[in-house]
């Protein structure tokens, strides 16, 4: 018999999902596998990055318990499998964060955030095992955003020495992408373009590196941006009782640097 509670806690929260799981439980939710619900799990964690852009305490402390929830499902699983559970879970974190935090748990000095970043560095290689820089970069999850994944490989290349020396270095090696892809482009090679782009691309994130900002929230907000300018255009081309559609290219962009210098 499930016992109410006016308030509960993380050990109800995984009550409540194993009875959700079992036998008599939810007919969809015993039916999930680790791989049916990922997609929820990214889905819940970019809520929560959305509460905070917000500054919404109410919407974080809801996504918030999303992404719990997400973590003991999970755990739920591998516990019905005899595997671990969420006790193990918690367990390894605390052994992580242990290890990882010397200057706090043990005896060595550190001088500020620098410091602190580079042992966290050497311990976490040293922990996984990771003996070349190769193998640093390669750790890097695949599933990560493409933009996102190409800045981390690249800040980790650079820890081997592999770098720009400074942000106007990393812009002249864009520059020279951009000028490979033109080539591409009057060549009509699909391929060569598809790789060049990349190579663009990646470029890109490296100058973001160097210019100390996050290539995913810049292109996010220019992509808002946009959104925002075109609703603009758009408006200022009802106005006129036109469609958009009706407008050649040189016209809609006219109503565009209107919109522009509106906001």
């Amino acid at each position: 018999m499930f016992n109410f509670k006016d308030s509960y806690d993380i050990n109800d929260l995984i009550t409540i999902v194993s009875i959700l799981r079992s036998e008599n439980g939810c007919p969809w939710d015993k039916v999930q596998t680790h791989a049916s619900i990922k997609a929820d799990f990214i889905e819940e964690v970019y809520e929560v990055i959305e509460a905070i852009d917000m500054d919404s305490a109410e919407m974080l402390r809801e996504e918030l318990g999303d992404v719990l929830l997400q973590v003991v499902f999970h755990s739920q699983i591998k516990t019905e499998e005899n595997t671990f559970n969420f006790g193990d879970v918690c367990n390894d974190i605390c052994q992580k964060l242990i290890v990882r935090h010397p200057h706090v748990f043990g005896e060595v000095k550190v001088n500020g955030c620098d410091e602190v970043l580079s042992n966290w560095d050497k311990i976490k290689q040293h922990t996984k095992g990771q003996t070349t820089y190769t193998e640093t970069l390669e750790s890097v999850p695949k599933t990560f955003p493409a933009l996102m994944r190409a800045q981390k490989v690249g800040k980790r290349a650079s820890k081997a020495g592999m770098d720009f020396e400074n942000i106007s270095s990393a812009l002249e090696r864009l520059k020279s992408e951009i000028n490979e892809l033109e080539a591409a482009i009057a060549e009509k090679d699909s391929d060569r373009i598809r790789e060049e782009l990349g190579d663009v691309l990646f470029s890109c994130t490296n100058v973001a590196r160097k210019a100390e900002v996050d290539s995913e929230t810049v292109l996010t907000e220019s992509t808002e941006k946009f959104i925002k300018r075109f609703a603009k255009t758009e408006e200022l081309i009802r106005l006129k009782e036109t469609d958009m559609t009706s407008l050649g290219i040189d016209e809609l962009d006219e109503y565009w640097k209107q919109a522009k210098a509106q906001n």
